[in-house]
């Protein structure tokens, strides 16, 4: 069977979810790093949306990122990361949905002629009280061992506070910044922010992971 090849770019939350998702799989692809500024024409022939992550599985391209995590754990899922419960996707959801909307605005703020960047911080901000609270007592959001919702949802947590690092320190989230830091200096999260080059068609295949993690 053809190796499935994994399109991403190091930082992006979404594509640093899935391969959070494929290293614990321990699903080996070949990894091609895009930029986002100048895409592979390999890229944009087989995103149809043309952002990553994009994973091509044989004939198959899978275009969400949610959908590849879940793709990944569904074939293997050694850490028991997988829980499919309401109320673990409505969690996912508001991240996905209403914060990501305050994130970007607050972040990209210059790019919206209508955006008030403290305003959609203080809408941001109603979802990690929220989060931070659902912390309180436990190491992860359900508990004591990280689930699907920890991997998907910190990411956008991790992109959300590098905006303004003195700003989110600065606030009463004991629970919520310990959650982040343990995340941020984990082997788990270290191992798969490897830098790569630009892939370009030609290069030697870039595998990832490299070894077993975790």
């Amino acid at each position: 069977m053809t190796q499935p090849v994994l399109y991403s770019f190091r930082r992006c939350p979404y594509a640093i979810r899935a391969r959070l998702a494929i290293a614990s799989a321990r699903i080996e692809v070949e990894l091609r790093e895009v930029l986002l500024r100048d895409k592979a024409p390999e890229f944009l022939e087989t995103s149809p949306t043309g952002t990553v992550p994009c994973l091509k599985v044989s004939d198959h391209v899978i275009d969400e990122s949610f959908d590849i995590m879940l793709w990944a754990l569904t074939q293997h899922d050694p850490e028991n990361f997988l829980d499919r419960s309401d109320e673990s996707r409505a969690l996912i959801d508001t991240t996905d949905g209403p914060f990501k909307t305050a994130l970007d605005r607050y972040k990209y703020h210059t790019r919206y002629d209508d955006c008030v960047r403290e305003t959609e911080r203080e809408k941001a901000k109603a979802h990690l009280d929220d989060l931070n609270a659902r912390l309180s007592g436990q190491d992860w959001l359900f508990g004591d061992a990280p689930k699907l919702a920890d991997l998907a949802i910190l990411p956008f947590i991790r992109q959300f506070a590098l905006t303004d690092k003195a700003w989110f320190d600065a606030q009463n989230w004991p629970h919520l910044q310990r959650w982040l830091e343990t995340f941020l200096t984990s082997q788990r999260f270290t191992s798969i922010m490897t830098k790569y080059p630009k892939w370009q068609s030609g290069d030697p295949v870039t595998s990832f992971p490299k070894f077993p993690l975790f």
